[in-house]
């Protein structure tokens, strides 16, 4: 009994030691019809953890089953409820996560929020696209046929926001490794 307690002991020192040394949480969220372990945002995981960010990728399935735009607001509200009241936070997301983000950054001061495919607006829903003070990156396809890229361009040009923009559609299925890839230098650039 006494070495599983010690056992369990070392655990939770070496869980607080690695949650020390991380630079910060990503909180990474899905578009619509996606999912928490989607081809972008997993992809966008794995830069987080090479660069000793914690990942977290909340799951809005349940959410999005609904079909009803108004919904939005408990997605922002998972959103935060994912998201550590202390330390550096980075808000990204695709799509409807990259919407969802910007209005989660409204609500907690965020180091940086890192945009895919951004709506600027949700038919349906009350609210145009928002986010807080901090630095932006954005990567969207030229050929998006949901998200205009104007408004896209408009919305970059506005908030000062690093904007990168590519011979793809609102998928970005043919650039996930480029979208990893500006992630990258995006939170590199944080520290």
């Amino acid at each position: 009994m006494r070495a599983a307690s010690r056992a369990a002991g070392m655990l939770r020192f070496a869980a607080r030691t690695h949650d020390a040394r991380m630079k910060g949480t990503v909180i990474l969220s899905h578009g619509l019809e996606s999912g928490p372990n989607a081809t972008k945002v997993s992809a966008l995981a794995r830069v987080a953890g090479v660069l000793g960010w914690r990942s977290v990728r909340p799951d809005y399935l349940d959410i999005d089953a609904r079909k009803d735009p108004r919904a939005i607001d408990a997605r922002i509200a998972r959103v935060l409820a994912n998201t550590p009241a202390d330390g550096r936070v980075v808000f990204g997301g695709s799509s409807m996560g990259a919407f969802v983000s910007g209005f989660a950054s409204l609500e907690r001061q965020a180091a940086g929020l890192f945009l895919l495919a951004l709506p600027l607006e949700i038919p349906g829903y009350w609210r145009r696209f928002s986010a807080g003070n901090q630095p932006v990156a954005i990567v969207h396809g030229w050929n998006d046929e949901l998200c205009p890229v104007d408004a896209a361009i408009d919305f970059g040009r506005a908030h000062g926001a690093t904007l990168h923009l590519v011979d793809d559609d609102h998928r970005l299925g043919r650039h996930v490794g480029f979208c990893a890839e500006m992630f990258h230098r995006f939170l590199a650039g944080l520290d």
